[in-house]
């Protein structure tokens, strides 16, 4: 039996009845169970973040993209993120990945899978993301040697935080820096 689960990945596969998680670049499955477990873990992490649930950052963006696959490898390898889940359907396209950063979650997948998302999504973008790093520099300093294209390089605001902007692959702009936004500072 297929069906679609909403991001226009079907639910036969690889992993039984499940979409195909993978957590390593192998593409190796993983158990419903086992998923969960792993959530659990990084939500134990606590990000002290107010007004959310265990943990768990209450605000994720969500990105569209025409190569998912080369965004989840620049997100991770250039920025920084850890890869937490990458769903993929059965055309092999990312139906829907969850990296980590600091304690925030960036959520993505693929454009032109159908999904009733995609196709709200249609026309939008590029959009700008936010990340609180505690090193701007080395933050900077690693992108540069992973190529990501730097729109400004760190430096010290008005308002009392250091960031910079960079570009990704498909052109959203994400700014990294040690502002909290919430806080004053």
């Amino acid at each position: 039996m297929r069906e679609e689960n909403g991001h226009g990945a079907s639910l036969t596969g690889p992993c039984n009845q499940f979409f195909r998680l993978r957590t390593t670049r192998d593409g190796s499955c993983i158990t419903p169970a086992a998923a969960t477990a792993a959530r659990r873990r990084c939500a134990r992490k606590g990000d002290g973040m107010a007004g959310t649930s265990g943990g768990r950052p209450g605000l994720s963006p969500t990105l569209l993209y025409k190569d998912a696959k080369a965004a989840v490898r620049q997100l991770t390898e250039a920025f920084g993120f850890t890869e937490l889940a990458v769903y993929e359907g059965e055309d092999g396209k990312v139906a829907h990945a969850e990296l980590e950063q600091g304690g925030g979650v960036v959520m993505l997948g693929s454009k032109g899978t159908g999904s009733a998302f995609d196709r709200v999504m249609e026309g939008a973008g590029p959009a700008g993301v936010y990340v609180v790093v505690d090193d701007v520099d080395a933050h900077h300093r690693r992108a540069v040697e992973h190529g990501a294209e730097i729109l400004m390089p760190p430096r010290d605001q008005d308002y009392g935080g250091r960031d910079y902007l960079a570009r990704d692959l498909e052109g959203n702009v994400w700014s990294f820096g040690t502002y909290v936004p919430g806080t004053g500072g």
